[in-house]
């Protein structure tokens, strides 16, 4: 049965500050509007597409428990939970099935749908979202049988997107993976979509013009195919953008670094405690669509970028991966992954498993292979110390901090300074000073091991890449060790 569920220090200074002022206000903007009940001007009279605003004020979860342990089958629900929320509803109670699979009819059981509708009409629910991805069939069956509006959770998790998307890119991504979901979801309103024109209807051609014509909704079908098409085209065009970007640092020989990890695990949080980016942090789900890039540097001098990610989550919708794939890229393209772990989180290995196993389909399709990764636990000012002791156990390798707090920044920063790839050709130079911008890019882009100000010049031991190696050639010392450190 079913059962209830539960340059200049000042300059920088500045600059940090308004970044900040920025996150702060994208998240002021981002609370201050409300849905307000009674303005609503949703069509009464659908006769062309139909017509499927979601509206999530009063929601009832229902979800089906099919493996795993009741703890993780819990975990789903309370995730769900925090999802609607996110979304701007009020759960007013959830309810979750025991059985081996969906039933392919009614996501539930024929039998249970009627305990279902009791517990909707009794909680006053305008909405029930189900814990899993519906088929059409299953749809239409729960909306005709509970009489109110019936969400999946893929649905769901599109409406956040399309709320927090705020960037062009983001908000192309979002459409496209929105239209791939509705396609085989678009179904007729009465007969006002089985209307089928010919002869005079098509315009008076007489004989020889005559038939059955285009139904309404295979004309509906059509625009949506031509618009998700249009949509690819410009993807792909936003994608040589971050191409190019990618290739300028790759030939300027600057690591990145990529952020990733589970939704809400703190990414944004330890983005701008490793750059002080000032970028909206929020204590919700999928806060982050659009990627934020920042220049930093370690101690010894090296830059590289880092780059905060859109958040993974448990079956993260497959329209989504598809149409935010050129985003996910940066992660594939990356020389380091920063792995983020919620350590306040009641099962931070399904977290782990689930980001993942996104990656290796990205790094598949990429290169065959992943970046390397460095486990990073966060939130420690939230978990209990048994819990951090359990994940010490379970993930030695990591680094556990605490981004609130600023508790192992630094550890943190030597860590992916250790692990940064290094350049790899080792000059030594002695640059006139009327050459700055070579000392200067020496600076940026190597790795300088001494440096000492003659009368001749600036006298350089350093570690740099290829192509710096070749820009500098010219003021090489005579003697100095060659890129395999022979004399």
């Amino acid at each position: 049965m079913i059962e209830p569920a539960l340059s200049h220090p000042n300059n920088g200074a500045d600059a940090r500050s308004a970044r900040a002022t920025r996150g702060d206000l994208d998240l002021e903007e981002r609370s201050s509007l409300r849905r307000i009940v009674g303005l609503s001007t949703e069509l009464t009279d659908v006769t062309e597409v139909e017509y499927r605003q979601l509206r999530l004020e009063r929601v009832v979860l229902v979800g089906v428990w099919t493996e795993g342990t009741a703890e993780q089958a819990r975990s789903s629900m309370t995730e769900l939970s925090r999802l609607a929320e996110t979304a701007g509803s009020t759960v007013l109670d959830a309810l979750m099935q025991r059985r081996p699979q969906p039933d392919p009819a009614t996501f539930i059981g024929s039998g249970k749908v009627e305990e279902l509708h009791q517990a909707v009409q009794a909680a006053g629910a305008d909405t029930v979202i189900c814990d899993g991805e519906l088929s059409p069939g299953q749809l239409r069956q729960l909306e005709d049988k509970l009489k109110v509006k019936v969400i999946d959770r893929t649905a769901l998790i599109l409406d956040i997107f399309a709320q927090h998307a705020r960037s062009r890119d983001g908000k192309a991504q979002v459409e496209l993976a929105q239209l791939s979901y509705l396609l085989p979801r678009l179904r007729g309103w009465g007969e006002s979509l089985s209307r089928q024109v010919g002869g005079r209807a098509a315009g008076g051609v007489g004989i020889g013009g005559r038939g059955p014509g285009e139904t309404k909704i295979e004309l509906d079908r059509r625009r949506i195919r031509m618009r998700m098409s249009k949509l690819r085209r410009e993807i792909a065009g936003m994608s040589q953008v971050r191409d190019t970007q990618r290739g300028s640092r790759r030939r300027n020989e600057i690591p990145s670094v990529a952020i990733v990890g589970y939704t809400n695990a703190g990414k944004s949080s330890l983005l701008n405690a490793l750059t002080g980016a000032g970028v909206l942090v929020e204590d919700a789900l999928f806060a982050t669509l659009d990627p934020t890039t920042r220049r930093t540097s370690t101690s010894d001098g090296r830059t590289f970028t880092l780059t905060d990610t859109v958040g993974f989550v448990r079956h993260l919708p497959h329209q989504l991966v598809e149409a935010f794939r050129s985003t996910l890229e940066e992660t594939a393209e990356a020389d380091l992954l920063v792995h983020v772990v919620d350590g306040s989180d009641a099962l931070p290995e399904d977290q782990i498993k689930a980001v993942r196993q996104v990656l290796v389909e990205i790094g598949e399709e990429r290169h065959g292979k992943m970046p390397r990764e460095l486990l990073v636990v966060n939130k420690t000012d939230s978990a209990s110390d048994l819990q951090l002791a359990r994940l010490r156990h379970l993930l030695p390798d990591a680094i556990f901090v605490s981004a609130h707090r600023g508790d192992g920044i630094s550890r943190l920063q030597a860590r992916i300074a250790e692990l940064l790839p290094r350049p790899e050709v080792d000059v030594e130079l002695l640059l006139p000073y009327v050459e700055g911008s070579l000392v200067a890019r020496v600076h940026a882009e190597g790795e300088v091991l001494a440096e000492e100000h003659t009368a001749d010049g600036t006298r350089l031991h350093a570690r740099v890449g290829a192509e710096l190696a070749t820009a500098v050639l010219p003021f090489a010392v005579v003697g100095a060790p060659d890129a395999d450190g022979s004399a």
